[in-house]
């Protein structure tokens, strides 16, 4: 039997759905994130655009309570990069992901010389208990591994520590309205809980195509950096159900999912620099359709983030501020030839997200410009 061929939009409006992006969602921040499989989060207010464009009545002080509570925590997990997870998550996916983490430090172009053969046990060792008892950022930590190892290279042997101890990033550091410098502590000890001993492969990505399917095995390297996926999704085929894209590729997909019709209105939706929904396929022509959302991107001003208009993206955004008269502006780049009830859409919620994202400026303005 040949296997439904799902088209690009199709693929579009599935993805859209299961990323709470084609209507937002009643849910609570903390299902939420439990359900997305945690927020990029590099960028410590990434999250904060994320949910206010997936979620009602979205309160971002309330986001934050959670990491003062230790119910969400920003660690190192998927492609080795920081992600806001909940608390069990933050168990059970980083030790899935100690095999990306091990490869970084082995092709870590300035500290691999230093760790290549060596024995990191003692330092590890050691340094395990002081963040417990004393969280530390990364200078007090190579300072104190100098001390300690003044025949090692500290920063070589700290960062070793970034990779091997599951560590977390304490608030206030991702705390909407407040800062902190990155500052580490072991996520048993910040959760009073240990790291699972035996977690899910096949959980792992049966989540990831409930969030992020239909996809191919290629599809979750991508957003996961682990290799060996296929031997997973051959061991899940009996549960899934199988799907070709339109250039004869086989998709994998839970057989409940939402699979909407292509032609299910997408609203407009801005998304952070960093957005998993944007990050998690090898092949991202589901969101686009040629090359011109990447001429966005060369430009000399700085981007904060992107625009999905009918659920592609067609532009980037940014906001300046004037210190002088306390003024925010919200500067969009498209290179997409709109209509004047597209522009009116994309405006509209843009002044709702200038309102969102910077409350207290003594003024709001947006300003659009047009690529040639």
């Amino acid at each position: 039997m040949t296997a439904d061929v799902l088209t690009q939009r199709a693929l579009n409006r599935a993805t859209l759905e299961r990323q709470l992006l084609l209507t937002r969602s009643a849910i609570e921040p903390y299902d939420a994130v439990g359900y997305l499989v945690g927020l990029q989060s590099q960028v410590p207010l990434n999250p904060y655009v994320a949910l206010w464009s997936r979620l009602d009545a979205f309160d971002p002080v309330a986001l934050g309570q959670l990491m003062t509570d230790r119910r969400l925590v920003r660690i190192v997990v998927m492609r080795g990069t920081i992600h806001l997870v909940t608390d069990d998550d933050a168990l059970a996916l980083r030790p899935l992901f100690q095999p990306v983490l091990d490869m970084e430090l082995e092709r870590h172009a300035e500290h691999a010389p230093f760790l290549r053969g060596a024995d990191l046990t003692p330092v590890l060792e050691f340094a395990k208990p002081l963040l417990a008892e004393t969280p530390m950022n990364g200078t007090k930590l190579r300072a104190a591994i100098a001390e300690r190892f003044p025949d090692l290279n500290a920063a070589a042997f700290a960062y070793a520590c970034r990779n091997h101890l599951a560590l977390v990033q304490i608030p206030p550091r991702g705390v909407w309205g407040r800062t902190l410098q990155v500052t580490n502590t072991p996520v048993d000890a910040w959760l009073g809980r240990p790291l699972v001993e035996h977690p899910s492969l096949d959980d792992m990505v049966l989540r990831y195509l409930a969030a992020f399917g239909p996809a191919t095995p290629a599809d979750a390297t991508n957003w996961s950096r682990l290799t060996g996926l296929r031997e997973v999704f051959d061991r899940l085929a009996p549960k899934l159900r199988t799907f070709t894209d339109e250039k004869g590729r086989e998709l994998f997909d839970l057989p409940d999912a939402p699979r909407p019709d292509p032609d299910t209105p997408a609203p407009v939706r801005f998304l952070p620099e960093y957005d998993n929904v944007l990050l998690s396929h090898a092949d991202r022509t589901r969101f686009t359709t040629d090359d011109a959302p990447y001429r966005m991107f060369q430009t000399a001003e700085p981007v904060h983030g992107t625009v999905l208009v009918d659920g592609l993206v067609q532009a980037t955004w940014r906001i300046d501020k004037d210190k002088a008269s306390g003024s925010a502006t919200l500067v969009l780049t498209h290179s997409e030839r709109w209509t004047k009830r597209t522009s009116d859409a994309v405006l509209a919620e843009a002044g709702r997200f200038l309102e969102f994202y910077e409350p207290s400026a003594a003024s709001h303005d947006t300003r659009v410009v047009a690529l040639g």
